[in-house]
Order: C-alpha cells, then structure tokens, then sequence
C-alpha cells in the first residue's frame, strides 16, 4: 500500500517473522482523558485522497478504514488471522474455493445486519473498470476477476461478466469464493481494505459524497465517523452496534490531520496528541534516547520512481528522452550514497535499500527472499558517470532539468535536498523540487503527470508478490507507468505456480527484470518511529503499515 498493510500469515509458502503490536505505550506522561472519559488523539498525517474502501490505496485512508469496517478475517495483536465478520470457514483441498460462514449478529453502524451480500457487491465494485479502483489488481485472485476487470479493453484476451466473477452469497450469510489459483495468503487478504463490505443501498444513493459524512459513512467496525473536517481531522466515535462492542474501550479517536513533523511533535509534547509517526530527523536520536520514541519494525521500501509511460513525450521531450534512456535511470541510482542518507538525513534506523524487495519475508526453508544487492548502498559515482556519459550527456553536460515531486513534510524536503545535492555533485545534474500536498502527489503520479517522484509502498501481506505484483502492465499502483512484457509473464507464472521453490525463482527473475530496467530507485527500508504517551495502552500497530485501536484503552 502507498505509504500498506496487513498480516503475518502462516503460508504455504512464506510467512513473515516481524514482530510490531505496540501493547505498551512510550514516551512522557501528558494530559489525557480521566475516569470513563476514554479519547485518543492521534495523529493521522497527511489527509486522506479518499476512505473509500474501494477506492483507497494510501495508509492515511486505510487507518480509517481499518478502525471502521471489518472484513471477514481479522489480524490478531501477533499477526495472525483471526474471524472477524467470518466467524468459520471451509476451504477445498485443493485451496480453490473458499467457504465463508457469516456471524447473525454482525451489524452495520445504523443496526442493519451484515450480509454475504454486502461482501458481493462491494468486491465486484472494485473490480468493475467503470470504478477505476487502484487496487482492483488485488482481486484478481478471484476467478475471473482480471477479466471482469478488463472486460471494457476491446483489445482484452480475455472477458467476464459480474456474474461470472468468483464471489456469490449463496444465502444471506453464506460466502462462496472461487479464486484463479491456490493463493496462500488468502486469508490474511480478507482483512484488507479493498476486501470490506459496502452497502449498495448507502454507496449508490451518493457514490462520490457517502464516505465523506458521517453520516453517510456507513462502517461495520469497531469505531464509526462522526465527522471530517477538511484540513483538520477525521473524528470517530465507537460503533454500538459492532458485534464485539464489549471489547471496546475507546469512546472516542481524534484523527489528526498535520503533516509537518515539527507542528505535530510540538503538539505531542504539550499533551495535545497521544501518539504520532515519524517525529523530526533531527530529534529522532535524542528522543530515542529518553525513551519518548521507539522504533517498530515495518515491512516497506521508501522509493523514487521515473515517469516512463507514453505521458511523459507530452510533459517534456527532453526530459523524456533522458529518462527514457536506461543508462540514464541507472545513473541517477548509482549517484546516490544512501548510506549517508540514512545515518545523515533519516536517523530512524532505516537500512539502506539495495533491492526493492526488503528484507524480512522468510521462505518456507527459513531463508530471507531478498538474497542480492542490486547496487552499493554507497554511491558508486565512476561508474555513474560512466553510463551517464554513455547516455550522451558527459559530465552532465546537455542534459535537462528533471523535477523532483515529493508530498509535504521535512522529512522527504530533507532527503529531497540531499539527493538534489548528490547528483549535482557527482552527475553534473540539476534537479529542482516540487512540494505538493499529499492528495495531490497521489493524483498527479496515478495519472502520470510528472517527471520523477517520491513514492512508498508498505506491504499489503506477508509475501513478495505484494511488491512485485504492482509493476505489472497496467497496474493499478504503477506509478512509474512501467511495461515489461516478460516481467508480466513472470509474475503471472508465480500467481499460477503451486511448486514453492519454482514461484521462488520466477518472483526473483522477476525482480532482476525489475532492477535492470531501473523505472524505480528504492532509497531505504522503511522502520517506524512512534512516540506513543504511556498512559495509552493496547494499540496494536502492524509492521505491515496500519494502527488498530479496538483493543486499546487509556490507563492512569
């Protein structure tokens, strides 16, 4: 997911071995609820492009989905799957069809009862080319899903109609579930965001205004959303008609919109937030030290990507024909010291990225999936040099200014500046920057309409494929706009493959293809710095990106 999700799952074929539930809180004492009054304020970043669940593909928006809908799993506090709307399943031997049985008394925040139907319509609505979801790819593990998807392309190899999609409520709480290929991690997939239900009579009444007033925004979760103020905050309250209300004891969450470091940790330190991400580069050592932050693991790769689709010829020929040249992205890459960056510039912890990849999936043998470094974590700036002069442009000499996009925040300016720095010095390059806010940045690099920008995928589960899958021709998450014919083959062949060593080897293939053709440069491995107050207890927030609230509460 921009900037992801979801679960440790004990796969067939991988599992994850991070840990990351924060079940006691860090940092200083500040003022806080007293007695029943049980509020959290939590700092949500930058504002949300949409909390639609069928159309989010950002963190920012999945935490709010996440606290305000329940899919038919759930993640337990250790990453595991748990029931969730779900309360049993079956699944074939042959891990083809899959076989939900619903709880009677989940309920929707307005008291309407949750249905298999709900499950229905929601999942073919992603997957319906007239929604143009994102993450419509990501249910393409669904019998004809891809072809349901496509079915608007005249050039398409394959059609489907919505009735022939592999999802149907065989009753008003039975789930059937028919997907392309065995898929291990299905399960975990289940509690992803794209995978919640919807309401058809609620979402149609107002497609594009329901999840935008609470209340429109009708959830199943734990928490419901009383309002959103625009450039302020998403404020939930607890849903009393969420099944497993019981467990809840939050009354309330303030989701704090701010995203610059320094305002959000100033209102931190005076007690006007309970917990926040990502403090200021600067004080992260001091702040580590004392105990205010701590560092939590999270599987996800902080990264520049190229605009290499056809949309870049009409942005700036010149530009195009510079990142169009291989050498030239490779280049770039090369310039890079992104060991200094994150000792210099990040100060999290964060480890230089060397592949796209991170480390952290473990195969079924118990070796790490990322087995290479495609390139020095130093700069290796002779050999940069040496292929942009190759390129035609000699000491940098010809070649145009390329704009850097990066969404608000002094973490990405700094790390902006510093590589800005670094070609200048070692390429003989100029690049100028672009600040834009966050909604913005997602729409501009979905449509394809920059030069280079910054971008950060969060694994959405517990296997490669969550980060190989998304550079697929077409794909919904493609910022780069990156077509490689054999590179879709083998990703293909992976989703098809049963042998685990076999999908291993073409998931690796894959990323070589990947690495050679250079559309993305991956900077660092992400880690999360969190200041949490210790009087917030039970949050559990997943090395996969996102921040569950049902079980905390607030202790003094």
């Amino acid at each position: 997911m921009l900037k992801g999700k979801k679960a440790k799952f004990a796969a067939l074929a991988m599992t994850f071995v991070l840990a990351g539930s924060v079940f006691a809180g860090c940092g200083k004492s500040g003022t806080s609820g007293k007695g029943a009054d049980q509020v959290v304020k939590y700092n949500l970043g930058a504002e949300p492009k949409t909390i639609d669940p069928g159309l989010n593909s950002s963190v920012e928006g999945g935490n709010v989905i996440e606290n305000t809908f329940e899919g038919l799993t759930d993640i337990d506090s250790k990453e595991q799957v748990i029931p969730g709307v779900a309360e049993k399943w079956e699944v074939s031997q042959d891990g083809l069809k899959y076989t939900f049985h619903l709880r009677k008394n989940a309920k929707w925040s307005d008291g309407k009862p949750v249905k298999a139907q709900d499950f229905e319509y929601a999942w073919k609505r992603a997957l319906d080319p007239k929604t143009a979801s994102d993450y419509a790819y990501q249910l393409f593990y669904l019998k004809n899903g891809e072809a349901y998807n496509g079915s608007a392309d005249p050039n398409a190899a394959k059609k489907a109609t919505a009735d022939q999609v592999g999802v149907k409520a065989t009753d008003d709480y039975t789930l059937e579930v028919t997907l392309e290929n065995p898929t291990p991690y299905f399960l975990s997939l289940m509690a992803f965001p794209t995978y919640m239900p919807l309401r058809k009579d609620v979402v149609e009444k107002d497609p594009k205004g329901w999840s935008l007033k609470g209340e429109t925004y009708i959830g199943n979760g734990p928490f419901k959303m009383k309002d959103w103020k625009p450039k302020d905050s998403i404020n939930l309250v607890r849903n009393d008609n969420y099944w497993d209300k019981d467990k809840v004891k939050l009354t309330a969450i303030t989701m704090k919109m701010i995203d610059q470091e320094t305002s959000y940790m100033s209102a931190f330190k005076s007690g006007q937030l309970d917990y926040i991400e990502a403090p200021p580069a600067q004080e992260i050592p001091s702040l580590l030290k004392d105990g205010t932050a701590k560092v939590y693991p999270y599987l996800g790769t902080y990264y520049y990507s190229f605009n290499v689709s056809n949309n870049i010829d009409s942005i700036n020929k010149d530009v195009a024909k510079a990142i169009k040249n291989v050498k030239v992205r490779k280049a770039i890459s090369l310039a890079i010291d992104r060991t200094s960056l994150v000792n210099n510039v990040t100060k999290g912890g964060q480890r230089p990225a060397t592949s796209f990849v991170p480390k952290g999936i473990t195969l079924k043998d118990g070796s790490d999936f990322k087995t290479k470094d495609y390139y020095k974590a130093a700069a290796d700036v002779a050999q940069a040099k040496q292929l942009l002069a190759e390129a035609g442009y000699p000491d940098g000499k010809g070649f145009p200014t390329i704009e850097l996009l990066y969404n608000s925040g002094q973490g990405h300016q700094d790390l902006a500046q510093a590589i800005q720095d670094m070609l200048k010095k070692n390429l003989g390059i100029n690049i100028t920057l672009r600040n834009v806010e966050r909604k913005v940045q997602l729409d501009v690099t979905s449509k394809h309409q920059y030069q280079m920008a910054r971008n950060g995928w969060i694994a959405d589960y517990a296997d490669p494929m969550t980060f190989l899958d998304m550079w697929v021709t077409g794909g919904g998450n493609n910022a780069a706009g990156y077509s490689n014919p054999e590179y879709d083959k083998l990703i293909a062949a992976a989703k098809a493959e049963i042998d685990t060593t076999k999908r291993t080897a073409d998931l690796h293939q894959a990323e070589d293809i990947l690495m050679n053709d250079m559309p993305i440069i991956p900077i660092y491995e992400y880690t999360n710095v969190a200041c949490i107050k210790d009087y917030l207890k039970g949050v559990h927030k997943s090395p996969l990106g996102f921040v569950f609230f049902k079980d905390a509460y607030i202790q003094k």
